[in-house]
């Protein structure tokens, strides 16, 4: 079958569902968008997700996680977004299934023990910038993904509270962070695209007035340069200030302030975009060595067995400082980033490997 045919017959499976759903009211009757927020960490329900639809079955994990759900084998879906040396991605509870067909059954991993997930391996992580800004916090990084269950080759799809029946991706899936003011607050808007040994995670303020607007969820097919346009280095380690990026989908040319609308995948590949996306400038970057800030994590095999985290990694000292602004070459969208394996090249959409994730990655994407 050809791609063009696939994804038509893929459309076209999706739209039938979603017509069952709404005949059948197999909606659920408070989107996850909308539930919460939650209080950290009394005020979690063990389910996020009690809907059971005609679509997609029910939650797979839970989402009261603690030292007694922590390990391997954990099925945790409450995810944290709070620094360089503590953040978690959505990845597969176990390997052999591509992150497009199971983006509803992702569960969290991450960097530090304490938060009752899975850990990722140490080694995994190849290179990270975590970025805060005025209206969000953001990681960028590259990671070997065969070790948290993502296949060789597999070029993922985006995770986000939304979903075409507005359940999720993973269902139930929650996030945190202390970024916004010091103490745990739920995250209700944010975005992860995972996939080319790559990802970005994105969680913005909910308090401030354009949440929505920077972690917007339609954008699908584009990635990482376009969600969440980047510095990041492969090699590097680094947290930063940052500027606010432009809405993703809108940019500006001629002096016209425009706005990208993605075409459906019945149209085939996406060849060519009109823009390219800003990056930010960022500031007071300071660098790490990833040995002194991911001290927890188990051994870089993936585990078939729950293991209880050892002690939380502390931080590292800063080496350098630096700043840089939107027109620098270690950036996923500048020119030439897809020269060197030690730019960020990967997560740029011209790159053909990740077109061709964003055309391949299936099921409720958006």
């Amino acid at each position: 079958m050809s791609p063009v045919a696939l994804s038509n017959l893929v459309a076209l499976a999706v739209s039938a569902s979603l017509a069952a759903a709404q005949i059948t009211g197999t909606f659920p009757a408070t989107p996850l968008a909308s539930k919460g927020p939650f209080a950290y960490p009394t005020g979690i329900p063990y389910k996020v997700d009690t809907d059971v639809g005609l679509i997609r079955g029910t939650q797979i994990g839970y989402n009261i996680c603690n030292t007694t759900t922590e390990g391997q084998q954990s099925l945790c879906q409450t995810s944290f977004l709070n620094s360089l040396d503590d953040f978690c991605l959505w990845a597969p509870p176990e390997m052999g299934r591509e992150v497009g067909d199971i983006e509803g059954s992702m569960i969290a991993w991450c960097t530090k023990p304490g938060h009752g997930t899975r850990l990722i391996p140490d080694g995994a992580l190849h290179g990270v910038q975590f970025t805060k800004t005025p209206d969000y916090v953001q990681v960028v990084g590259f990671i070997d993904q065969t070790k948290i269950n993502i296949l060789e080759g597999d070029f993922g799809g985006e995770m986000d509270p939304h979903g075409a029946d507005l359940r999720g991706n993973p269902m139930g899936g929650i996030v945190f962070t202390n970024q916004f003011g010091g103490n745990f607050i739920q995250g209700i808007e944010w975005h992860n695209f995972m996939g080319s040994n790559t990802f970005c995670f994105k969680v913005c303020d909910p308090a401030g007035p354009s949440a929505a607007d920077y972690c917007e969820h339609i954008f699908d097919r584009i990635g990482c340069a376009y969600n969440a346009p980047n510095n990041a280095r492969n090699g590097t380690f680094e947290s930063c200030d940052g500027e606010s990026q432009d809405f993703p989908g809108i940019y500006t040319s001629n002096g016209q302030v425009l706005t990208y609308t993605q075409p459906p995948e019945t149209l085939g590949p996406i060849t060519t975009i009109p823009y390219t996306a800003r990056v930010p400038a960022s500031s007071n970057c300071r660098e790490f060595e990833s040995a002194a800030i991911y001290t927890g994590l188990p051994s870089a095999s993936v585990s078939t067995t729950a293991t209880s985290g050892t002690a939380a990694p502390t931080n590292g000292s800063g080496s350098t400082s630096r700043s840089t602004t939107g027109t620098s070459t270690a950036t996923g969208t500048a020119d030439g980033a897809n020269a060197s394996t030690d730019a960020a090249g990967t997560i740029a959409i011209s790159g053909a490997a990740t077109f061709l994730g964003v055309i391949f990655s299936a099921l409720f994407l958006s």
